[in-house]
C-alpha cells in the first residue's frame, strides 16, 4: 500500500544524531537506520539527517557535497555549514558538516566525560536540519526527532521560525529512546543556544536550575512517542519517569508505544554470515554446530549438553548487571556455562573477571564491543539473559527468539510487551519472566529455564516456535505511519 496525504506521497524526514551503518554508539543508530527503509518500502518519501562525523567519512563511500556554505539569520547564532548527501537503493540521508562541531574522534564524549560543548553542537545541528529542509526544498509533512539530541527542533519551529510559511505545516514527532538522558547544561548557555530567556522557567525548559533540552522535546512537538508500550506507561510513574513524570502526564494524551522492530537482514540464522553453520527452525540440528562453535571461539570447558548461558550488554546497574554478579556462582554450580560480552561499570567488570578466575572454562568474559561474536552468542547460546531494571524496549529479547534462543528477562517495558512466561502461558509462552528487580527472583526464573532444558524435546519444540514469531520493522512500520497520519490530520 502507498500511504498518501491528499495526493501527495506522505513525507516524512527523520533526524538523529547517530544513525547506522554511518556512525553508531547504541539502538538509536540501529532503529533510525532501519526504519526509514522500512518507511520506504510502504511508499513513503522519506529522508534521514545526521551531523557529518569524521567516523560517517571512515565508514561510507561515494557521499557528495551538495550544497556549501548554508547560513540562516533568523535562527540567531548560526555558522555556516556544507550539506552532504548519501545514496543508498533509494533512500537519501543527509549530513551537517560543520568542522568545528563534528570533525571529532568520538560522537558525544572521550574516555574524560562528555565534550563539554555538547550544548553548542546539539543546537547547531537542531537548527542546521532546519534550514537544511528548506534549502534543499524537502517540505515534509512530518519531522520525526529523536532523543535530545534533536529536542530543540519544536522550540525552534515555534519561536525563530514562526512566521515562515515554509515550516507552517510541518508536523513534529518527538521519540524518547531513554527517558534517563536529558541533555542538561547550565544556564548560562540560554543566549548562546538562542533559548529565549522567558522559557527559562520550571513549567518549560527549566529542571532544578539547569536548561533541560529533553522538556522542549516533550513540551512543544505535536506528538510524542517512545519504543514500547510498556516503557510509554512506565515513564508516567515516579520510579521510570527520572524527574519528568509530570511533565508526561501533561501530555499522556499525546504519547504513543511502539515497539522497535528487528532488521531480519542483519539477524537471521539461516543466512547470518558470522555462524559456523546456518540453521532455521526446520533445520534446528545445525543449531548445535553453532553452540561447539561459540565454546571453542571463548575458550570453554563444557559439554555440548550443558546449558548455555549468553550475555550481550552494557555492564551497568540499569541493566541489572549487579543482580548477575550477585547469582552467578550459583548458575554456574548448577552446571551451566556462561559468555559475557559487553563493557560499562568498572566494579562489574571486576567482578566478572574475578568470577571467571574462579570458574575457568565454565564462564568467559569478554570486556569489549565485538559485532561478530555477538551473533556467535545469540546462535550458539541455549538462552539469553536480560535482567534490566528498566528496559525502553530491548532488541537482544528479539533478536533471541529468532535464533531459538530462549530469552530470561525481567519483567520491564519492551521486554515485558516481547516476552510471554511458559509457566503463566503455556501455549503462547517464548521464554522466562521474573518481576522484582532481586536476585532472588531472578535466580527462580533461571532455575526453572535450567530444569526446562532438561527436557530436550520439549525444548526443541519450544524453540522451533519460538523462532516463527516476527518482530519485524513492517508491523512497526505500519504503527508509525498510522500515528504520522494521526498527527497530520487525515
Amino acid at each position: 500500500m502507498i500511504f498518501k496525504i491528499g495526493d501527495k506521497k506522505l513525507k516524512v524526514l527523520i533526524v538523529a544524531s547517530e544513525v547506522a551503518p554511518y556512525a553508531k554508539t547504541g539502538g538509536l543508530a540501529d532503529v533510525c537506520g532501519a526504519l526509514p527503509k522500512a518507511l520506504l518500502k510502504k511508499g513513503c518519501d522519506v529522508r534521514v539527517i545526521m551531523p557529518l562525523y569524521k567516523e560517517v567519512l571512515h565508514n561510507t563511500r561515494n557521499i557528495k557535497k551538495i550544497q556549501a556554505d548554508i547560513y540562516r539569520s533568523d535562527l540567531g547564532h548560526f555558522e555556516k555549514f556544507d550539506l552532504y548527501s548519501h545514496e543508498e537503493g533509494d533512500l537519501t540521508t543527509y549530513f551537517i558538516d560543520n568542522k568545528k562541531f563534528f570533525d571529532r574522534d568520538e560522537l558525544y564524549c572521550t574516555s574524560e566525560g562528555d565534550y563539554e560543548d555538547n550544548a553548542q553542537r546539539f543546537a547547531f545541528f537542531s537548527k542546521a536540519s532546519l534550514a537544511a529542509v528548506k534549502a534543499i526544498g524537502f517540505k515534509c509533512d512530518i519531522m520525526h526527532l529523536n532523543d535530545w539530541q534533536t529536542a530543540l527542533i519544536p522550540m525552534y519551529l515555534k519561536n525563530h521560525l514562526k512566521n515562515d510559511s515554509f515550516y507552517n505545516e510541518i508536523k513534529t514527532l518527538f521519540t524518547i529512546h531513554n527517558l534517563a538522558y536529558h541533555g542538561q547544561f547550565p544556564k548560562e548557555i540560554l543566549k548562546e543556544v538562542d533559548i529565549p530567556r522567558h522559557l527559562f522557567n520550571m513549567h518549560d525548559m527549566e529542571f532544578y536550575g539547569k536548561v533541560n533540552f529533553l522538556k522542549s522535546g516533550l513540551l512543544y512537538s505535536d506528538h510524542l512517542s517512545t519504543v514500547s508500550k510498556g516503557y510509554a506507561k512506565e515513564i508516567l510513574t515516579e520510579e521510570y519517569g527520572c524527574g519528568l513524570a509530570g511533565v508526561l502526564n501533561l501530555r499522556r494524551d499525546v504519547l504513543r508505544g511502539i515497539t522497535n522492530g528487528v532488521d531480519y537482514l542483519q539477524w537471521d540464522p539461516s543466512t547470518d554470515i558470522y555462524l559456523k553453520e546456518n540453521f532455521s527452525a526446520e533445520h534446528l540440528h545445525e543449531k548445535i554446530i553453532c553452540k561447539k562453535d561459540l565454546i571453542d571461539v571463548v575458550g570453554l570447558n563444557i559439554d555440548i549438553n550443558q546449558p548455555l548461558f549468553g550475555i550481550i550488554t552494557r555492564l551497568a546497574w540499569q541493566k541489572g548487571l549487579d543482580m548477575f554478579d550477585d547469582i552467578c556462582e550459583n548458575i554456574l554450580r548448577m552446571g551451566a556455562g556462561i559468555v559475557v560480552l559487553g563493557k560499562g561499570e568498572k566494579e562489574i567488570e571486576d567482578k566478572l573477571e574475578q568470577l571467571e578466575s574462579a570458574f575457568p572454562g565454565q564462564i568467559s568474559v569478554n570486556i569489549k564491543f565485538d559485532n561478530a561474536l555477538a551473533h556467535k552468542i545469540e546462535g550458539g547460546s541455549d538462552f539469553f539473559l536480560m535482567p534490566s531494571r528498566y528496559e525502553p524496549c530491548g532488541l537482544n529479547q528479539m533478536y533471541s527468539l529468532r535464533y531459538g534462543t530462549v530469552p530470561v528477562v525481567r519483567a520491564t517495558g519492551g521486554l515485558d510487551d516481547v516476552i510471554v512466561d511458559i509457566k503463566e502461558n503455556p501455549e503462547k509462552g517464548n521464554g522466562f519472566k521474573f518481576g522484582p528487580a532481586e536476585k532472588e527472583a531472578f535466580l527462580e526464573a533461571v532455575t526453572r529455564a535450567i530444569n526446562f532444558y532438561k527436557d530436550k524435546i520439549k525444548f526443541t519444540r519450544l524453540q522451533e516456535k519460538i523462532m516463527k514469531e516476527d518482530y519485524s520493522w513492517d508491523m512497526s512500520a505500519d504503527r508509525y505511519i498510522g500515528l504520522y497520519k494521526d498527527i497530520c490530520g487525515k
